[in-house]
Formats: structure tokens, sequence, C-alpha cells
């Protein structure tokens, strides 16, 4: 008798109430692919502006000074239903887990108002010294700003 294989779990949109915060992105005409939607890769520039745009207003990413920056070692999205230009985005964003050194964050896009996401990704940065690109611990502030997405 030969063993099943494990249940695997299939991916499923998210709704709004699963992120802990949101940030409105435009389309724009050059997003778009030949087929009338928005190229996959462009779906990673999305998850690229919400995070950073994040860290930034809360004043714990300085990207022309900053000691440490987050360096993305790991990418991953699962797409359920087209984004087109003209279109705002409603980057919704929250963060699984938070390590000495990495953080991974998790996106969900929606559009137009929809309850559910269009996709949802996520991406791990690992924060490294400025000078060298080695490993460094995560500052304190930043620490306290990532507990907010948790």
């Amino acid at each position: 008798m030969s063993a099943s294989p494990p249940a695997t779990t299939r991916p499923a949109p998210q709704p709004r109430d699963a992120y802990r915060h949101f940030s409105s992105i435009s389309t724009r005409w050059m997003d778009n692919d030949a087929y009338g939607h928005i190229n996959n890769v462009v779906y990673y520039s999305y998850f690229d502006t919400v995070v950073n745009r994040y860290l930034i207003e809360a004043g714990v990413l300085d990207v022309e000074r900053g000691a440490v920056i987050g360096l993305v070692v790991e990418t991953h999205c699962n797409y359920f239903a087209p984004l087109s230009f003209p279109q705002v985005v409603d980057a919704g964003l929250r963060v699984a887990q938070i390590g000495s050194s990495s953080v991974r964050y998790e996106i969900g896009l929606f559009g137009g108002g929809a309850a559910l996401s269009a996709a949802c990704g996520h991406f791990v940065h690992v924060y490294v010294d400025r000078a060298t690109r080695r490993p460094a611990p995560l500052p304190t502030p930043l620490i306290h700003t990532l507990q907010g997405l948790l």
C-alpha cells in the first residue's frame, strides 16, 4: 500500500482586513502588457513601492544615508484577478515574520475597491550594513515599526 501524498493548500485571494496598512498606487499606461492587463513583473514593483513607502514615511528607512539597508532575497506572487490601466491599486501590507536581520513582508493588491485581493505575495528583506553588505541586526526603531504590522 502506498502512502497518500501530503495535502497542499491552494493559494487563495485574501480579504482587505488581512492587512494592517494600505497605500494607493496609480497604474500607468506602460504597466499594461500586450494582453491588456498589468504585466506580472510590475506587481513586484508595486510590492517594493508599498514596503519602502511605508518605511520611509515611518522614518525608519533613509535611502541615502541609513547605516543598514534591506536587500530582497526572496519574492513570490500568486495572481487571482487581472489589474489594468487606468486603475488605482490598493496595496495592503503586513509583516509575517521578524528575524534578527530579516523581515518577511506580505502584500495584497486590490483593484477597484474589490473585497478580495487580485494578487498576494511576499518579499523577504535581509538587512545588511550599507558599507560591508554583511547581515546586520535590525535597528530598534525599525523593529518597533514592523511590530505594528504583525
